[in-house]
């Protein structure tokens, strides 16, 4: 049967031959996929190009192809070489991550840099044009469009579909949190498959979690090249040795699987991780969290002018929602709390008011009904919250006046949770960790859930954010938070 949608119909990650063997119907679905983003890639850069030039060459019709469509040609040229060069279309980093979009974004950089060179070396009038609209416009319709993609990508991955085969090899402790995580996060696009473990049995006998084990972790070479397995996990186990992790290295040679290895390390990813050689042996070196510097500069740039323009353009909103929790019930617009921010200053947050005057003091009646995780205080129908009040939650628009403390630097746009008083007292030396940096608006927490998350989960995100911090996790937050805000996914 034929399944629509963005990128035409993927078949099942995984489909056994009469023989025994396997075909290939991931590579199939990868390859797709993949021909399916360059051709948006090239048709979106070409729609671009074609309306500047339209609108603006237009004017000049005489001389069009002398003035205007050599520099259109050469731009669109321009842009895709720089994809091409810059690995944006790499099959490795599509459909996940931020990486995806990290790469776009330097390659259209270095677009713009060499467009610029080139208009300084032929005295183009007109070079002007082309670097500060039609760049900027192929990036926003470009980053648009794999959006979309992807979004259809993670549908199909929630359904089962355009998954790769895991053969999963490790202790079964290990692989089982594997297993787990892969099933909790389908979007990675992992299915786990098979498991080898050290004596080939699993806590379940002949089964992990439901997954079939097939064999010892001697035996997983013959079974990637039998099977066709995709990915080969590897997780850690005692047997897996420097000389037998390399000599599994070169037994994959020659097959169509990726071999990955987690090594035993806390949570630690993105541009803090990379893979060093030194004398010949390959060392993960973690760099440290960046809390000043350069990209923090631009951070709060980013900060105090996206609260300027974002209040600018709610002004009339915030108007209308202060009258209309005026007229709900007896009491100010505005809700103020004192909270905890950067390295343990107090400032004080404002939001609209969505309980009843004298919340606070009814809390403890409530004690019995209290469905937060860990330290923090929820009530799903919490009969304080006002009807104007049940609304604003729902869409976070209580949260509007936030833009005030971004604005005045207590905040930022991006970043942990801001937490009270009374949950700092509590926390430990590890979760102190989320005063490092500035609460945000939105973060890792607002995309995942919310207020159904578990609390140690909801810390984990926290800590998550401190730890691998960068401008383009900033932009993926931002970017997904307007979907969490619609679907009001754990606010209330």
């Amino acid at each position: 049967m034929r399944q629509g949608g963005l990128v035409g119909p993927f078949p099942p990650a995984h489909a056994r031959l009469a023989d025994g063997g396997t075909n290939r119907p991931a590579i199939e679905w990868e390859q797709r996929y993949r021909r399916t983003v360059i051709i948006s890639d090239t048709v979106a850069t070409a729609i671009v190009v074609a309306g500047i030039g339209e609108f603006f060459g237009g004017r000049d019709a005489a001389n069009w192809h002398e003035k205007w469509g050599i520099l259109a040609f050469g731009t669109e040229l321009l842009v895709l070489s720089a994809l091409v060069v810059g690995r944006s279309w790499a099959p490795a980093v599509l459909g996940q991550g931020a990486e995806e979009f990290r790469r776009l974004g330097r390659s259209l950089f270095a677009a713009t840099v060499v467009l610029a060179l080139g208009g300084i070396a032929l005295t183009s009038r007109n070079i002007k044009l082309w670097i500060f609209v039609a760049i900027p416009a192929i990036g926003l319709v470009t980053m648009t469009a794999r959006y979309l993609l992807r979004l259809d990508l993670h549908r199909r991955r929630k359904d089962g579909r355009c998954l790769r085969p895991v053969l999963a090899a490790g202790s079964p402790a290990t692989v089982g949190d594997l297993i787990t995580r892969t099933r909790k996060f389908p979007h990675i696009g992992w299915r786990v498959e098979a498991v080898c473990t050290t004596d080939g049995r699993g806590l379940d006998g002949d089964e992990l979690d439901g997954v079939p084990v097939v064999g010892g972790l001697t035996d997983v070479a013959k079974h990637v090249r039998h099977d066709g397995y995709r990915v080969v996990a590897v997780t850690p186990d005692p047997h897996w040795t420097p000389d037998r992790l390399q000599r599994l290295a070169w037994n994959l040679e020659g097959s169509d699987a990726e071999m990955v290895v987690a090594p035993v390390l806390m949570e630690v990813a993105g541009p803090r991780l990379h893979v060093d050689a030194v004398l010949g042996i390959p060392l993960l070196r973690v760099s440290l969290p960046t809390f000043t510097g350069g990209r923090r500069a631009i951070k709060e740039v980013v900060d105090r002018v996206g609260a300027t323009v974002l209040l600018v353009l709610f002004a009339p909103l915030m108007a209308f929602v202060a009258l209309l929790v005026l007229a709900d019930s007896r009491g100010g617009a505005f809700y103020r709390q004192r909270r905890v921010g950067k390295d343990g200053r107090e400032f004080t947050i404002l939001k609209f008011r969505t309980m009843v005057v004298g919340a606070h003091r009814a809390r403890a009646e409530l004690a019995d009904r209290d469905e937060g995780a860990g330290l923090l205080f929820k009530v799903r129908r919490d009969p304080r919250v006002t009807r104007v009040g049940a609304v604003l939650r729902r869409y976070s628009i209580d949260e509007l006046p936030q833009l005030f403390n971004v604005l005045t630097g207590a905040m930022s746009l991006v970043g942990p949770r801001p937490p009270l008083p009374e949950e700092c007292a509590a926390y430990d030396p590890d979760i102190r960790r989320r005063l490092l940096v500035k609460p945000g608006l939105t973060g890792l927490w607002q995309i995942s859930g919310r207020s159904d998350l578990p609390w140690e989960e909801a810390v984990r995100l926290d800590l998550r954010y401190v730890e691998d911090w960068s401008l383009a996790l900033d932009t993926v937050i931002l970017w997904k938070t307007m979907r969490a805000v619609l679907h009001g996914q754990g606010a209330y």
